[in-house]
């Protein structure tokens, strides 16, 4: 009998294990299904992607970084042209939508998103659904010369 009462304590020990490893999996599987968002991207600007179009030679590399917290960090580096601004918009391709954020010059053809630059939890939507956009402006386009789609995974 003493046995029997044994292998019935294991036995429920190592139910209870099972149990905790199987809750444990599953917390686990959550997690990498609604983890935290981390999305890093690099795009290239150009004038096809203005709208209306533009004809120029001048291109831009934006690199990008958008956390789950809704901060954003980056750079937007310019060749071909002389920049005046940079900034990020909320708005689809082949539409043009509001400023969001305006880039600081940091150095020639380089611009930066400023320090604890956050999004609004409508901002942050937009961008998870490819709904921004970053912007390169000049004085002979003062709407914008090159431009390039932002948040598509």
């Amino acid at each position: 009998m003493s046995t029997f009462r044994m292998l019935s304590g294991h036995i429920g020990i190592l139910l209870a294990l099972i149990c905790v490893l199987l809750a444990l999996a599953i917390t686990i599987a959550g997690c990498s299904t609604y983890g935290p968002y981390h999305h890093q991207e690099a795009v290239l600007l150009t004038g096809a992607q203005e709208v209306p179009p533009v004809q120029t030679s001048a291109r831009g590399y934006a690199y990008i970084t958008v956390e789950a917290d809704r901060s954003l960090s980056g750079t937007v580096k310019t060749s071909g042209f002389t920049g005046t601004a940079v900034q990020i918009h909320t708005g689809a391709a082949g539409e043009n939508g509001p400023a969001i954020v305006a880039l600081a010059k940091s150095g020639d053809g380089t611009w930066t998103i400023p320090t604890n630059t956050i999004l609004t939890e409508e901002q942050f939507s937009a961008y998870r659904k490819g709904r921004s956009y970053v912007n390169a402006y000049s004085d002979g386009y003062p709407s914008g010369e090159i431009r390039a789609q932002l948040g598509r995974s």
